[in-house]
């Protein structure tokens, strides 16, 4: 009894499945798509899946596999590889942008501490997974799902950090119209 106790204590521990995950994972759609065979139909599965670690790191991923587990994993690997980081201030926007992907175009707009995120859908989810805290948005145009998430990634990558921002131009000061025709 004894050395089974000991040889337990040596070995490494199994990982557990409750433990915390690095990434949030997110479905945002799965579909069924078929194709056509000389003998019927062939079905497949479609999901899309964003990814993030709510610390400005956001990834979306598309992919079809046999199996719904199949096509999720497969996502979350593309997701996981086309990581991009976000420019956020003090949990917000740091300010308005837009965005288009095909037919489907997207406002995003900061928003005061307490606001939350006002968002449907996807744009929602994409946002709560980036760590975004307080934001409002707006989604024009198409609502396909595949097309306005890319669409938030994209206005969402095109965010400028607060401190690169040009507020006025630095160089030699002019003078005035009216002084210089004075001085003649």
């Amino acid at each position: 009894m004894a050395e089974n106790r000991a040889l337990k204590s040596t070995r490494k521990p199994v990982k557990d499945q409750t433990e915390e995950k690095q990434f949030d994972e997110r479905t945002l759609q799965v579909d069924r798509v078929a194709r056509v065979v000389k003998g019927g139909r062939r079905f497949r599965f479609r999901a899309l899946v964003v990814v993030g670690d709510h610390k400005n790191r956001i990834g979306v991923g598309s992919a079809k596999g046999a199996d719904v587990t199949a096509a999720v994993s497969k996502a979350t690997d593309i997701a996981k590889k086309n990581f991009v980081s976000i420019n956020l201030h003090k949990g917000t926007l740091p300010h308005e942008v837009n965005a288009k992907v095909s037919g489907a175009k997207i406002l995003l707009k900061p928003a005061s501490p307490g606001t939350g995120i006002i968002a449907g859908g996807v744009v929602r989810t994409v946002l709560e997974v980036a760590g975004v805290s307080n934001a409002l948005s707006k989604s024009f145009g198409s609502s396909n799902k595949t097309n306005v998430a890319y669409a938030t990634i994209d206005a969402l990558k095109s965010l400028v950090p607060a401190n690169d921002w040009v507020t006025r131009q630095s160089g030699p000061k002019t003078e005035p119209a009216t002084k210089a025709l004075k001085g003649k």
